[in-house]
Order: C-alpha cells, then structure tokens, then sequence
C-alpha cells in the first residue's frame, strides 16, 4: 500500500475506554505500512502492559530532563502523570517510509496541529451512560477516577472540531471500517494536506 518515501502520520484521539487503542491496533496488524508510536508516561504500568509495547514507562525525574532537553515532539500531564511523543523516535519511523499512528489525549493532540501536518480522528462513544459502562467494565480504575475520566471525556468531546474526522464507536465492526477506510483514503490523497 505504501508508495511515499517518507510516512504519514495518523492522530488518534478519544476518551478513555472508548476502544482507541484497540482499534490502533487491529489497524497496525492488518497494514504491515503503518507502526504505532509508543508514548512515553510517568503512570505506573498496569498488570497486563508491557514496557516498549504499551508505553516507555520513565520516572517523573526521567521525563521532566527530557522535556528540559526538547526530546519530546508533544507532552501534557493528565490526572498527574505526563505522557509524550519522542521527536526522534517519529522521525525514524517516519524516515522509514512507514505510516505512524499516534495514540494521544486531546491536549497532545492540539500542540501537534501547531507544529507538524497530520490526519486527526477522533473517536467517540456512542453516549455517556456506555462510556461509563466501558470504564467500569475495565475494572482497573476506581469510581472516584472513572468520575474524573468522564469529566475529562466532556472537555474532550468539546474539542471535536479540531479533528479531521469523527468516528463514532457504536460497535468495533463499524468503527473499524470507517478508522480503515480514512487510512486508505488519506494514503491515496493527490495533493498534500496543509493545516
């Protein structure tokens, strides 16, 4: 699929427990042309996350000199612990011809469109009562952080219209064809987007 020299790059956006990452995956597994970069946090890794794969877990120590050192592409903290994007590591997959997919929160997002063009999708959840249904489904946060996850998820929402696309997350099926179809699209686009 992939015939540029130089990869795009793809910004996936939604709330918590909304299937981004999921979906991210299913994508990188089935177009060998695109890779998902791996943030950088300073959240502690959960059972089932591994180092390298999920996140480049660092200490807090760790993240602030490599943001006092410009290593970093975008950061913002979220219910307190960073997270980022490695300025060298996009370049390098970039470089490679390969497509990469960045899985990052509304605020990343945004200081992205200042500085590099991209193709933004959010994805939403069908309502709030199922977002809530997913998040306590996960069984890995309390109720008191499920709270601050779907008011974060509000101020999320708010920022739709900064995004190219809007997928809604009715059933994985859907959403995924639809998340597809705009990587196809956009890897055959004549001319170059310009933000």
């Amino acid at each position: 699929m992939n015939k540029k020299k130089r990869g795009l790059v793809f910004v996936l956006s939604a709330p918590a427990g909304t299937g981004k990452t999921t979906l991210a995956r299913m994508l990188a597994k089935e177009f060998p042309s695109l890779v998902l970069s791996v943030s950088s946090t300073t959240r502690p890794s959960r059972s089932f996350e591994q180092e390298g794969r999920d996140y480049h877990f660092l200490s807090r120590e760790e993240f602030e000199k490599q943001i006092l050192a410009g290593e970093f592409l975008e950061y913002a903290e979220v219910f307190g612990n960073y997270y980022g994007t490695s300025k060298k590591s996009l370049e390098k997959m970039r470089s490679s011809g390969k497509h990469v997919l960045l899985v990052i929160d509304t605020q990343g997002a945004l200081q992205l469109k200042e500085r590099i063009d991209a193709v933004y999708i959010f994805i939403a959840p069908p309502n709030f009562q199922e977002l809530q249904r997913r998040l306590e489904a996960r069984e890995s946060e309390s109720g008191e952080e499920i709270q601050k996850r779907l008011s974060w998820a509000h101020q999320e929402m708010a920022e739709i219209d900064q995004y190219d696309y809007l997928i809604v997350n009715d059933t994985l099926d859907n959403a995924y064809a639809v998340l597809r179809s705009i990587l196809i699209a956009e890897e055959h686009r004549v001319y170059a987007k310009t933000h």
